[in-house]
């Protein structure tokens, strides 16, 4: 099997073949159909959290279930599912609190790796996942089963970036209907807050960011006002959008510590910020003015949308069907594995909304 596999944060990736070494207990081996390209596995191979080498990114996927190791029992062999990064125990503190995003259990995978390169050096399974990769070896925690004609370009995006983006809007704050929303951000995660914020009835869907061919996306997925905040003043113009009060809520879906300070900034005493997408390195600080938020505004972060997979997933299946939900939309490019630096590169350019690695039968 292939592999997509960084050596050097400095340099492109390599594809190359590589060995899977079979499943142990609870875990399974998926055949990955498409993988889409995350900015969170840009900065994992471009080193910006740190880490080892060598590694193999990619964690918003979609294949089939092709071996399951001793004690699997949540799928079966054929099973068309989901790949995420999330892996939950079932028993700890988080996961009895109902809070699986935060697991901090143990697993075997967490100090072990199943995939080698061709001189049996271990391959750091980067976001708990590697699908850049033809096969991948996870925990059963990480799937959720879709339907079998569900498309699996569309399907990976489940994964990642629908589930954040969305799942902040309706589980992590869960906004009110007729709420002013502010979206700071408008890639892949961006503009599925905006399709969060449609869903749960908000009155108005202010799309921030630097590029208007960004903001005619937001526009065309349910997005009611746009700033460019190269051009004007961000804050001013929300404020004005706002008859002065302040949005109810701000999801900073673009990792900067400006963005974050920004939204801080556009909502109302009473209202909250929430910080969507994660920043390149892991030691941004942002300047808040302390004195603002003593009126009761709130700051608050949303790990990968607060989502429970087996609700949460069959969930949006369901709205996709209805015609509710925008999926092949968000889709800008699709690239063979061979390819996967020219998507990088075009993601990375910000030419793309989410661009999708997808494999041969």
């Amino acid at each position: 099997m292939k592999a997509a596999i960084c050596y050097d944060f400095s340099k492109p990736l390599v594809v190359e073949e590589v060995t899977l070494d079979p499943p142990q207990v609870g875990e399974i081996k998926v055949k990955v159909a498409a993988c889409a390209i995350c900015h969170s596995d840009i900065h994992a191979i471009k080193g910006s959290w740190g880490g080892n080498l060598p590694l193999v990114a990619g964690h918003e996927a979609a294949g089939v279930v092709a071996e399951i190791g001793p004690g699997v029992d949540r799928v079966k062999v054929g099973d068309h599912v989901v790949i995420t990064l999330l892996r939950s125990c079932g028993r700890c503190f988080y996961c009895a609190a109902g809070r699986p995003y935060n697991c901090e259990g143990e697993f075997a995978l967490s100090r072990e790796t199943r995939l080698f390169n061709q001189n049996r050096e271990p391959l750091v399974q980067g976001l708990n996942t590697a699908a850049f990769a033809e096969y991948t070896v996870i925990d059963q925690s990480q799937v959720v089963t879709v339907p079998a004609d569900l498309p699996f370009d569309q399907a990976s995006l489940l994964a990642c970036g629908v589930i954040t983006g969305l799942g902040a809007v309706v589980n992590t704050v869960q906004i009110e209907t007729g709420s002013q929303v502010v979206v700071i951000g408008c890639g892949g995660v961006g503009l599925n807050s905006v399709q969060g914020a449609v869903l749960s009835g908000a009155s108005k869907i202010i799309a921030v960011d630097l590029l208007d061919d960004k903001l005619e996306a937001a526009h065309q997925f349910g997005a009611t006002h746009g700033i460019n905040g190269r051009k004007v003043d961000a804050v001013k113009r929300v404020m004005e959008i706002t008859n002065g009060r302040g949005a109810d809520y701000a999801f900073v879906a673009a990792g900067s510590s400006r963005a974050i300070q920004q939204g801080s900034e556009m909502v109302r005493p009473g209202g909250t910020a929430v910080i969507v997408g994660m920043p390149a390195n892991d030691d941004v600080t942002v300047p808040i003015n302390a004195h603002t938020m003593t009126y009761g505004r709130t700051l608050i972060g949303s790990k990968m949308g607060s989502t429970r997979l087996t609700h949460d997933v069959p969930f949006l299946v369901e709205l996709h069907r209805q015609g509710r939900l925008k999926l092949a939309e968000l889709i800008s490019g699709r690239y063979s594995l061979d390819q996967i630096n020219e998507a990088i590169a075009d993601v990375t350019a910000g030419n793309a909304l989410r661009n999708v690695i997808v494999f041969d039968d």
